[in-house]
């Protein structure tokens, strides 16, 4: 049986990530039950339906109770509150990990640590995938493959706890690795929150421009456009929590994203194209590196695929 293995695994929030965590950890064994919750009956009706879930519950206490995993799949800004709901109900099992998905780790810790029982091991997590697709039918045991998850445990954290969750994530197909919560949240800040903010951005943006319709935009939509169209179709609830509970590291990204955009501006209007050509071969150079480390392919297709479980199209964020 595998040292990563756990009795109950309780989805608190079967969305993108808790459906694809629930597929992938049958797929590996590791999980001898699953249950979930969710915000609505009817979410926990489909992932009933679909076999996501064993067992599906109204409360997050409920959910909790008997499992030696609870993992918040929730927006960011209720983690806190979900952990003091399950803590108030004293449905945490001796001994149980508690971690969670959350793109944001800083405002994770503050939130939850307060209601974390001493016999509970608290080790925030976010698996580096996903796609724009929400809700339990988005999910597929496959999302996490050769993906990066980040730990960020407290410096107390037991140690045997950080060494299962690492097994369990590696089991899911994911690369591990651990850093502190406030590096994570400066780290992600520029690889995929702004990202995201450029993404609403320029999509709004085109939007609202008077002398160019909205058919205009969506009938001669090149490729770069479309990709910043299918970024920015990603759930604006989950976004809208990360960037109020990351804004110093969002804004700091922004300001020095700020800085260099000025730099473009003034080598176009000066025409200074050895400058130009310089910093697009630096860009390129540095997308060569994402493609040999593995973390995307150079086949273009610009959304036009339609992907099914095996070959869906990954983002890396948020997710």
């Amino acid at each position: 049986m595998s040292a990563a293995r756990f009795e109950q695994i309780a989805l608190i929030g079967i969305g993108l990530i808790g459906s694809s965590i629930a597929h992938a950890a049958r797929r590996a064994g590791l999980a001898g039950r699953i249950v979930g919750s969710a915000r609505t009956a009817a979410t926990v009706e489909t992932a009933l339906r679909l076999d996501i879930i064993d067992e599906g519950f109204d409360s997050a206490a409920e959910a909790a109770r008997g499992s030696d995993l609870v993992v918040l799949c929730t927006p960011v800004g209720i983690c806190g509150v979900v952990a003091k709901e399950i803590a108030e109900a004293n449905t945490f099992r001796d001994g149980a990990i508690l971690t969670d998905v959350g793109s944001v780790k800083g405002a994770i810790v503050r939130d939850v640590t307060p209601h974390v029982p001493k016999n509970v091991h608290f080790v925030p997590g976010h698996p580096i995938a996903g796609t724009e697709q929400s809700g339990p039918e988005s999910g597929f045991a496959e999302l996490f493959d050769s993906r990066w998850c980040i730990l960020t445990p407290p410096a107390d954290c037991d140690s045997a706890a950080v060494a299962k969750l690492r097994g369990f994530w590696e089991g899911l197909g994911s690369q591990v690795d651990t850093m502190s919560a406030d590096h994570h949240d400066r780290v992600l800040a520029i690889t995929s929150h702004v990202p995201h903010l450029i993404a609403f951005n320029i999509v709004n943006t085109a939007g609202h421009l008077e002398r160019v319709t909205d058919r205009e935009v969506i009938k001669f939509s090149a490729g770069g456009f479309r990709d910043f169209t299918r970024i920015a179709a990603s759930d604006p609830t989950m976004w809208r929590d990360v960037f109020l509970n990351n804004k110093d590291a969002v804004l700091e990204m922004l300001q020095r994203f700020s800085e260099d955009l000025t730099a473009l501006q003034r080598a176009i209007r000066y025409d200074e194209g050895d400058t130009l050509h310089r910093l697009f071969t630096e860009a390129s150079a540095l997308r060569r590196g994402i493609i040999e480390a593995g973390q995307d392919t150079d086949e273009p297709d610009f959304g036009r695929r339609v992907a099914g479980p095996q070959e869906a199209k990954r983002e890396n964020d948020d997710d």
